[in-house]
């Protein structure tokens, strides 16, 4: 037995949101920014290739940090 099917109803566990246009478009936004970061460490400030993924993961993870904290607190407020 698993917690969904003591504490969800039926409705509520088979229920699939969707992503809005906006949320899709940031997504976007955030990967081709991520990958930019990535390119101007390599070829720009010629850091080194390890240098330059650990840098722009670094950022890919405070902007998922970031999405995941907002999430929450709208979720929170609704």
């Amino acid at each position: 037995m698993t917690v969904d099917q003591d504490v969800l109803p039926e409705d509520e566990r088979t229920q699939q949101h969707q992503v809005s246009t906006a949320a899709m478009v940031g997504y976007a936004v955030a990967a081709v920014g991520v990958f930019g970061w990535f390119l101007f460490g390599l070829l720009v400030q010629r850091q080194g290739f390890v240098d330059s993924v650990g840098e722009s993961a670094g950022a890919a993870f405070a902007l998922l940090l970031a999405v995941s904290v907002i999430g929450t607190l709208r979720r929170n407020g609704e």
